[in-house]
Parts: structure tokens; sequence; C-alpha cells
């Protein structure tokens, strides 16, 4: 390969130099990516996507839906379980001098059952 002294060069030499090593450039990047797409897939079919991720750290528990156990009486729409952070609401009324009592939701009667049955005779 010869030296090539771009000084010595005139400017519409220097553009189609520029414009093949552009060419040449764009090729060998399609080429490269092409070649890593087809790794990804080879890679993807022997792993699920994402199973890397999975290894590392256990899946997150299912937690049971909980039922609201409080409820402030002027927006009964505003509601809490009783678990994690106390609404703003709940802690304003605290605050005041209020009970957490006073804002339990009462829950439904249970049904009765009848004490002379004893069960299957």
């Amino acid at each position: 390969m010869r030296k090539l002294d771009f000084d010595a060069m005139d400017l519409d030499e220097l553009w189609l130099l520029h414009e093949r090593l552009t060419q040449i450039l764009s090729e060998k990047i399609s080429a490269e990516k092409l070649e890593l797409e087809k790794r990804l897939a080879q890679l993807s079919r022997a792993e699920p996507f994402g199973e890397a991720d999975k290894t590392s750290r256990p899946p997150r528990r299912k937690y049971p839906k909980v039922l609201p156990k409080y409820c402030n009486p002027f927006a009964p729409e505003e509601t809490w379980s009783g678990r994690g952070k106390q609404p703003r609401w709940l802690v304003a009324a605290l605050q005041s001098g209020r009970g957490l009592e006073e804002f339990r939701i009462p829950k439904p009667a249970e049904p009765q059952s009848d004490e002379t049955d004893h069960g299957p005779s």
C-alpha cells in the first residue's frame, strides 16, 4: 500500500477519497452489525431473553390482595389497609388528637351458626 500525501491532493481528490472511505466504512459497519445480530439471535435461542437477570435475584413474591381497614369519614373513597406509609389524611387526623380506631372500617357481621344443628344425622 502506498502512502498518500494529503497536502499534495487537490480538493476534488480529497472529496473522492472521503466518499470512498465513507462507503467502505458503511459496508463494514453493516457487515459487522449483521454478524452481531446473528450471534444475538443464536444466544436468544439458547437462553431466553432476560434469563440472566432472573438468575441473579429470586422472583418477586406474590402478595395477596389486602382489604382496607381504615376509612376517611369525610371522603369515604380514601382508605388505608394498615400496611405501608400512613396516608396524609390519617396522619393529619392523628396529629389533631384523634385515635386510629375512630377510622376503622367495621367488619361485616359473620353468619350466625345454628347452635341446635349438630351436623348430619
